[in-house]
């Protein structure tokens, strides 16, 4: 047998349960069922690169369990807290229609579930299906609290691709041999940039490129002749990745769990929370050789980082090998683009495309209600009095969004709004534009400080919106990967240099631009997305390398509630926490 969900070795008994209703009770799996999950937050001894710490897990599984559903299913998932930690759990990518409360990141639409408190996670899976994840959403736990969350189509309803003989789920993360929490509290603390990770991993293993780790290695045994569907999420907190299979290429079919056309390529690459099925076809015959699956950082900004190599095994299987003789086979490497590779992300990018058939429509707003102008970046903050901080010029770092480093809140916003409580807790003034206008990605300007503030921008149901995010150069340009919670967004343009507000507009794809809900904003450039603001709630949007986010460049959108029932927020469950 080849590698599947159900045989891979760390393959949650949970998604076992799921596979057999799904597959020997095919009355059960038809479309709307609800599905329950329980995830148990508790400690658990985990052994990489010979270090052992104790590590905070879902059901002591790490990656954690894997979540399984089809379109139009209802999910009910209770989260109990067994540690000394705060807990929430973001389902990225999941539109949570009329049920924020079921969104996750802490403070902004729920307060965090505490010790020894449980939550109950409820929110109906519509008109979506494909690859996405789930990860913990407050401070840096999502280090080990992460893992898939895969939607099947309807059933009957078939992929808009070859059927593969199987799907395996491919989740790359990063390792720390501390404390994850020790090394972002650390940082905040000095001002400076945090300690880098000690290795990346798939599915939580890091592979024969790491002192101590040949044993922890991911295998992905295939069958000669044989098309396997490959459901590639970054997990990792800091890091864009390449990734390639040596003498192997892949087609492209979806990205954040919208279908795209298909196209091939040798290398992806994939950015913190961003999500890329894509389809691999075996060597007709054995080929009688190993084949390494590498990963490694796209990096561009001027910080350190984890320069390293995560590597898995693809091996045909044979009745003819041994695990001895597999051993002595050759073994192939693949080439990974130099590590600040632009052109090739660029490129890369600009081949991602949505179906737009008349089946998967691309249903681009044409017309625009509000234009938003975000300059995104580092700055910085000054150091607090006797005290020495390691940031630039002995300041701290900051990050921000048009200038305003986003100050978290006590309160979880959507409570305070959905009460009419918003005084006091947050106000409704972002910026729209810059404050001060300079030159973006040329020279940057003498004075780097940030301002900051828990401003958000409120906007009436069903609005059309562009926004433009601008990369800057204050403290050296930088890729960003961009998340908005709660809606997908069209990426209708992107460029380097600073946006033309006369002139880029004209060259917009607004037939078919890529849908999604995490975009890599270009390294001393520009990307344009466009969304219908159809979902009330308190919709947070932030950079997903997540030093950037602690650093405070995030900020959130109100989105008003409709005049008809099915276009106003639900009420709060029951058992929502408090703060």
């Amino acid at each position: 047998m080849g590698v599947s969900l159900l045989s891979s070795p760390a393959f949650p008994r949970i998604f076992i349960f799921s596979f057999i209703t799904l597959y020997l009770i095919p009355e059960l799996a038809l479309a709307g069922i609800t599905r329950h999950y329980k995830f148990d937050i508790k400690l658990q001894n985990v052994t990489r690169l010979c270090h052992t710490k104790s590590i905070v897990t879902v059901n002591g599984q790490f990656p954690g369990p894997h979540i399984v559903a089809r379109e139009g299913d209802q999910l009910l998932i209770k989260v109990v807290n067994h540690v000394q930690n705060n807990i929430s759990i973001h389902w990225h990518g999941i539109r949570q229609l009329q049920t924020g409360w079921a969104d996750g990141p802490a403070y902004i639409t729920q307060c965090p579930i505490q010790t020894s408190q449980s939550y109950v996670y409820n929110f109906t899976i519509v008109g979506q299906r494909g690859t996405l994840l789930w990860h913990a959403h407050i401070s840096w736990l999502r280090a080990t609290l992460y893992g898939p969350l895969i939607i099947l189509p309807k059933r009957g309803i078939p992929y808009p691709f070859v059927k593969p003989y199987e799907e395996v789920p491919i989740i790359f993360g990063e390792w720390w041999n501390v404390d994850p929490e020790t090394v972002i509290s650390q940082a905040l603390q000095t001002g400076g940039g945090p300690n880098v990770s000690d290795a990346y991993t798939i599915n939580g293993l890091p592979g024969p490129l790491y002192n101590c780790s040949a044993k922890d290695t991911f295998k992905l045994k295939v069958k000669p002749g044989k098309t396997y569907l490959l459901r590639l999420i970054n997990a990792a907190l800091n890091d864009e990745l390449f990734f390639s299979i040596a003498n192997h290429s892949l087609t492209v079919v979806e990205a954040d769990a919208v279908y795209v056309k298909p196209f091939e390529t040798n290398t992806l690459l994939i950015a913190p929370g961003q999500t890329t099925n894509a389809v691999l076809k075996t060597k007709p015959h054995n080929p009688n050789a190993t084949f390494l699956m590498t990963a490694r950082p796209y990096v561009t900004g001027l910080g350190t980082f984890d320069n390293s190599t995560v590597a898995g095994i693809l091996e045909y299987e044979s009745p003819l090998h041994s695990a001895a003789s597999i051993r002595n086979l050759p073994l192939f490497k693949p080439s990974l683009p130099p590590l600040n590779d632009t052109s090739f992300a660029t490129n890369f990018t600009n081949k991602l495309r949505s179906l737009a058939s008349a089946q998967f429509p691309a249903n681009v707003p044409q017309k625009v209600d509000r234009h938003f102008f975000f300059t995104i970046g580092l700055g910085t903050s000054p150091c607090q009095q006797n005290q020495t901080c390691q940031g630039p010029n002995g300041t701290m770092f900051a990050a921000s969004i048009n200038n305003v480093s986003f100050v978290q809140s006590t309160t979880a916003l959507l409570q305070a709004h959905f009460f009419g409580q918003s005084n006091g807790v947050y106000t409704p003034d972002f910026p729209i534009t810059p404050i001060f206008p300079f030159n973006y990605t040329n020279n940057p300007p003498n004075n780097t400080m940030v301002s900051n503030g828990t401003k958000l921008v409120v906007l009436p149901f069903n609005t059309s919106v562009e926004l433009i995010l601008q990369d800057t150069s204050i403290l050296g340009a930088e890729s960003h990967p961009l998340h908005l919670h709660g809606f997908n967004f069209f990426v209708v343009g992107q460029g380097f240099g600073n946006f033309d507000p006369n002139k880029d507009p004209s060259k917009f794809n607004l037939v078919d631009p890529i849908e999604r809900n995490t975009v890599g904003v270009p390294s001393g450039g520009w990307v344009a997305i466009r969304f219908r603001a159809d979902n009330p709630g308190v919709w947070f949007m932030h950079c997903h390398l997540e030093i950037h986010t602690s650093w405070g460049l995030k900020m959130a959108w109100v989105v008003l509630d409709g005049k008809l029932p099915n276009q106003k927020l639900l009420p709060p469950p029951a058992d929502l926490p408090k703060c």
